[in-house]
């Protein structure tokens, strides 16, 4: 009778899957300190003023985001800038007419 040796194999790779947060449909493209035009480029939607003095206002950004096929969602992102520069940013969705008693 033979013997075999035993070979360790190297070890597989593991597929990484993406993280969490890249999978999220509200992902959002911003990062602090964006200036107005990277801003409005990176969400794709005009940027219109709120509120604030210049260089510290309050921008919105109206995004269209699919739906159901027969109305289109069009969701606020709030965008805070100061010196020019974002700070924050803050969804509002709103109220669900769809599900309100008439």
């Amino acid at each position: 009778m033979m013997a075999a040796q035993a070979a360790a194999q190297p070890p597989r790779p593991i597929d990484a899957a993406p993280p969490f947060t890249t999978t999220l449909s509200n992902n959002v493209p911003l990062a602090f300190g964006m200036d107005e035009q990277q801003t409005a480029r990176a969400l794709g939607a005009p940027l219109t003023y709120i509120s604030g003095r210049p260089g510290e206002e309050i921008l919105l950004a109206l995004r269209t985001a699919g739906g159901s096929g027969f109305f289109d969602r069009r969701d606020r992102l709030y965008l805070q800038f100061r010196a020019g520069r974002l700070t924050g940013w803050r969804g509002d969705w709103g109220r669900n007419w769809m599900w309100q008693s008439p």
